[in-house]
């Protein structure tokens, strides 16, 4: 079986480390899948930029993980930027999220299996999901599988 390659969008980095939220442990367990060889992990200089924008010890603790973990960072994209103008311009991601869409374009451009969020207002609901799905098909590309890390780790149990 072919190993699935996964894009980590900003919010998995964050709660990572906030072990007050609900989805820390899975957030955690997904991480771990990682290490397990259970997935080949990538992110992108998009949410390199986001994480920038945090306090500089958090910022550092987050940017540590691409290391630990061995995730790919996959670099600005011209292509990914005029699919997620697509996303916009169809009405499935609002124009002030647009670097949402981004994220799910970066994934879709570079032939990546699904990403992983917890950002459940622009990316991880299904508006986006159908949307995104018909506007890849549209352009080319082929559709995202989008999910959070909880219903990753359900797939794996």
């Amino acid at each position: 079986m072919k190993k699935q390659k996964i894009y980590l969008e900003t919010t998995l980095f964050s709660y990572y480390f906030d072990e007050n939220r609900d989805a820390h442990a899975d957030t955690v367990r997904l991480f771990e899948d990682i290490t397990a060889g259970k997935y080949e992990a990538y992110t992108s200089d998009y949410v390199l930029r986001e994480l920038e924008n945090t306090t500089n010890e958090k910022c550092n603790k987050m940017l540590a993980l691409i290391d630990q973990y061995n995730i790919t960072v996959l670099g600005l994209d011209q292509e990914a930027e005029q699919l997620a103008n697509a996303y916009v311009e169809q009405g499935v991601i609002p124009v002030k999220y647009r670097t949402d869409g981004i994220h799910i374009a970066v994934a879709a451009v570079n032939e990546l299996d699904m990403i992983i969020s917890m950002n459940f207002r622009h990316i991880v609901k299904r508006k986006t999901k159908l949307g995104t799905a018909n506007s890849n098909t549209l352009n080319g590309y082929h559709a995202i599988e989008i999910y959070s890390p909880m219903e990753v780790h359900d797939e794996n149990t």
